[in-house]
């Protein structure tokens, strides 16, 4: 039986999701999708995850794009189809997402990246929407790329369809972090630390809220967020930090 598209673990509160092309530069095939989401249910509901990792295989590529079968029967259509549904999955997720950029991340690789909260990649890592280049254009993950940067910028590297370096996808808000490739795994590794001690029932109406309120007018977002707060404040997560603090020691977060 071949290797399956995306391997799945969980270990230490963290949910890692590793893309497994590495032959392929780790493009996501529907089979990737589907399990995806699959696995993407199974973690929201699973108590012991509290923060998501997404990475590939090898040290070549994170993700080098689609690879959502031929024209033949509308096979094409329904890729991206499902390829659109599994963005939205990811940038509504409950529970925080890091993407861990281990190589070259290309055209479909972007959109998952950027559905992603935070990002720590290598800094000889390359960044770009190739599209144009082949007569094509990269219509679903513009929805994020114009979300994320700068739109004079994002416009430049969509026209152009040339390759960022590391430096330059942070400087336009893609990255979150860019770090040498032997440091890769370590700051990665505290990221996710950090995040899997925090309060994730606070995080998931935190997310929740940030989300919701992006597109809002600015008077509307702050009646909306008004109530949020006082929902995140009336949870025992919100009580026990707050107690830690007055304490003098660490919070032991339920999630509740």
């Amino acid at each position: 039986m071949p290797d399956p598209h995306l391997l799945y673990r969980v270990e230490n509160n963290i949910a890692s999701f590793t893309i497994n092309r590495e032959d392929r530069r780790n493009a996501i095939s529907i089979e990737t999708i589907q399990l995806f989401l699959q696995y993407l249910d199974e973690a929201e509901t699973d108590p012991e995850v509290r923060v998501i990792l997404i990475t590939g295989v090898g040290d070549k590529a994170f993700c080098a794009g689609a690879d959502l079968g031929s024209d033949a029967s509308g096979e094409i259509q329904q890729g991206f189809q499902r390829y659109a549904q599994l963005l939205k999955r990811l940038s509504g997720y409950p529970k925080p997402v890091v993407a861990r950029v281990n190589g070259a991340c290309m055209a479909g690789g972007m959109g998952l990246m950027l559905a992603c909260d935070i990002v720590i990649a290598r800094n000889d890592a390359k960044f770009g929407t190739p599209e144009v280049n082949v007569g094509l254009w990269p219509m679903m993950i513009g929805a994020l790329i114009f979300r994320n940067a700068l739109r004079k910028k994002a416009m430049e590297m969509v026209l152009l369809g040339e390759r960022l370096n590391a430096d330059q996808a942070r400087e336009m808000g893609l990255i979150t972090r860019a770090v040498p490739a032997d440091h890769l795994d370590d700051e990665v590794s505290r990221v996710l630390q950090s995040l899997a001690k925090k309060s994730p029932i606070g995080m998931k109406i935190g997310k929740e809220a940030f989300y919701a309120m992006a597109d809002m007018p600015f008077e509307a977002a702050l009646d909306f967020l008004s109530g949020k707060i006082a929902e995140v404040a009336s949870t025992a997560d919100a009580r026990e930090g707050i107690t830690a603090f007055i304490e003098k020691r660490k919070p032991v977060f339920k999630g509740k």
